[in-house]
């Protein structure tokens, strides 16, 4: 019976270790291209491109603005964006974009939305881009 109840302890322990860590970064939500398309058409995002400008230049999602995560004046620059507004942003496979999440959610942005498999998932979607 102890041990039972020592099992039961530990397993209610575990959810509510692995709810709070959820938790802990409420403001960066992973989205599909879907996602992405339907915030865009209701316009409840600022979108922002943090390839190069090379890269933004050879297509990018239409309405995006370029903030290169590599650019030297990054945090300056990103710190222009509206931070009580939902930001939605993109690179080329996910890796920058989930880097500038993590920074904007420590900048105090309110809530982060990073396009998951960036704009090479957008574009095997289907989806258009612009030059």
């Amino acid at each position: 019976m102890k041990l039972t109840s020592i099992f039961y302890v530990l397993f209610l322990t575990l959810i509510v270790i692995s709810c709070k860590h959820k938790e802990q970064n409420p403001s960066v939500e992973l989205i599909t291209a879907e996602e992405m398309d339907s915030l865009i058409d209701m316009g409840k995002v600022q979108l922002i491109d943090v390839r190069t400008p090379e890269e933004y230049a050879q297509g990018h999602i239409e309405g995006a603005v370029n903030i290169d995560f590599r650019n030297k004046n990054f945090e300056e620059l990103i710190s222009k964006v509206d931070k009580t507004k939902p930001v939605a942003v993109y690179c080329g496979r996910g890796g920058r974009s989930g880097k500038c999440s993590s920074y904007m959610k420590k900048a105090g942005f309110t809530k982060v939305y990073d396009l998951d498999g960036g704009i090479t998932e957008w574009k095997f979607k289907g989806k258009e881009v612009t030059k």
